[in-house]
């Protein structure tokens, strides 16, 4: 997990992309703006993000213009609170999308140590976006034009990074990446029309929402937010809602993720206050549903899961679903009825949806499976199944480690403490030996 806090200096500067040099190198040239000199260098800001010292007043002056913070706000806060905060969502706001994303782009520099959103962020971040309705989207007129060729070429690309077998997606994060970093060029310094501009948005609301999951599934769950938190961004620019409130369920689905359930539930609370189509309140209401079962909350969760089901039937009459949300099935509302179930001590009810809803789950879709087994094998150790289980575990391991799936990976080694109670049984010595391997290969 990639929580670990950081002195907020370190934190706002690698936003910047500025190594200490180069911020010793901007403050130097704030303070030759000023008709003054300044001796910072890449030492003494060393000394600042490890604590070793303080800024005085004429640094922490320089400081403030170099990160456009008002000088009232070093007076009032002091240091370091006043610099730009670490855990705060960015305001949805007229062409805060560039921003935003470029804020997620740079957090690829430290993969493990930014720090988090706060709940309360995310939760009021949300609430934003329940509340604010977008400003009419405006054309571009600064910058060099955009081709429209170029955006098509883009948008075929990502098609096919996006929609790449499973197997293969552990090799195109590099590429999505890349896609990312040219869309948000082109929207923070390209010149175009107001269709091709809500393209552009659409387009790097998409990639950022897959590069989030990427992030997401490899354990890397700060930098997974910001990119959700960007994508989140470009879908409000353009209003599209559907696509907006399946993000901040991916959010949602992250803080289950990390046991914070009752975030994940006041995420979707907000997420669900705006019209949807049926199969996106439908994939909200199974989340939501989780939620409520990770509470222990069993009537909100049962709710929840009648309302994912009834707007679940009610899809297949209403248009081409969302295309974030075509992957829902009954499969997903059986396993995650069985999920919620085990999690409230229904084991018997919950390993039989479970089982069958991982039976009948489309083949292309291998890391939801090895998620799934996962799930299969916890309910069947919960039965005294142990056979069974230690079957469906070593299915789904194998499974993640062939196609580059560490979060189902993790899932299993969770398990590895209650399989080692059962050694003797079959198929668990070579389950534990497999899981063994995959720790240290």
């Amino acid at each position: 997990m990639d929580q670990v806090i950081r002195h907020p200096l370190a934190y706002a500067r690698q936003m910047r992309g500025w190594t200490q040099p180069g911020l010793a190198a901007q403050v130097r040239a704030a303070a030759r703006r000023r008709g003054l000199r300044s001796g910072v260098d890449r030492q003494r800001v060393w000394k600042w993000e490890t604590r070793r010292a303080v800024p005085d007043g004429d640094s922490q002056v320089l400081l403030a213009e170099v990160f456009g913070v008002e000088l009232v706000l070093v007076r009032v806060l002091g240091w370091p609170d006043w610099l730009p905060g670490a855990d705060e969502a960015r305001t949805l706001a007229p062409h805060s999308t560039s921003a935003a994303l470029r804020e997620a782009i740079a957090a690829r520099m430290d993969r493990r140590n930014f720090v988090a959103y706060s709940a309360a962020s995310l939760t009021g971040f949300a609430a934003e976006w329940a509340a604010t309705t977008p400003a009419a989207f405006a054309a571009a007129r600064q910058g060099r034009p955009v081709d429209a060729n170029l955006v098509g070429s883009l948008e075929s690309i990502s098609r096919s990074l996006t929609t790449a077998p499973t197997a293969q997606r552990q090799y195109t994060a590099p590429l999505l990446d890349e896609q990312l970093q040219i869309v948000t060029g082109l929207i923070g310094k390209g010149r175009c029309n107001e269709h091709l501009g809500k393209r552009l948005h659409l387009l790097a609301a998409s990639l950022a929402q897959t590069v989030g999951w990427h992030r997401f599934d490899h354990g890397q769950h700060a930098a997974a937010a910001r990119f959700w938190h960007a994508a989140v961004h470009s879908a409000h620019a353009v209003d599209d809602r559907d696509l907006g409130a399946g993000i901040l369920s991916d959010l949602a689905y992250q803080a289950l993720w990390l046991r914070d359930p009752g975030l994940s539930v006041a995420i979707l609370d907000h997420a669900l206050r705006r019209p949807l189509h049926p199969a996106a309140r439908s994939v909200l209401y199974l989340r939501k549903a989780r939620a409520h079962a990770g509470l222990g909350e069993e009537r909100p969760c049962t709710r929840a899961l009648g309302a994912a089901e009834r707007h679940f039937d009610m899809a297949t009459g209403t248009g081409t679903a969302p295309a974030w949300c075509a992957w829902m099935s009954h499969s997903d509302l059986a396993v995650d009825t069985g999920r919620c179930l085990l999690d409230l001590d229904h084991t018997r009810q919950a390993h039989a949806l479970i089982q069958d809803g991982t039976e009948v789950l489309p083949t292309a879709r291998e890391k939801t499976k090895a998620v799934f087994l996962a799930y299969e094998a916890e309910g069947c150790l919960r039965s005294g199944d142990v056979d069974q289980a230690a079957d469906a575990a070593l299915t789904a391991l194998e499974t993640a480690e062939r196609i580059g799936a560490p979060r189902c990976t993790a899932l299993i080694h969770e398990l590895a403490p209650e399989f080692k109670k059962h050694r003797t049984a079959p198929g668990v010595e070579r389950l534990l030996d497999a899981i063994h391997s995959a720790t240290y290969s």
